[in-house]
């Protein structure tokens, strides 16, 4: 099993913002093929920083979901973080 997390830092005043944009791609990323899990969490000292931790078969799985995913619905996004999102692949055991 492969673990991603990513890390997001939200432009000011956008936090809540990016929070719901995070949560509303659960049901896209949990029905990808290969998923296995999908968490946001926001930082409990900067409500401006997530990370988001998914559990996928493979990195080609997680692959092949990112380049599906619309991509107008993310640039309609990019106003969200102050920064591109960040992101590494650990292997599970």
């Amino acid at each position: 099993m492969l673990v991603r997390i990513g890390e997001f830092q939200a432009a000011v005043g956008q936090g809540d913002a990016l929070h719901q944009f995070l949560l509303s791609l659960t049901d896209y990323i949990k029905g990808s093929s290969g998923c296995l899990a999908y968490e946001v969490l926001r930082q409990s000292d900067d409500s401006q920083a997530f990370v988001v931790i998914e559990r996928w078969a493979s990195q080609a799985d997680h692959q092949a979901s990112v380049a599906g995913f619309p991509v107008a619905d993310m640039q309609a996004a990019m106003s969200l973080f102050a920064a591109p999102p960040t992101g590494r692949y650990y292997q599970a055991d």
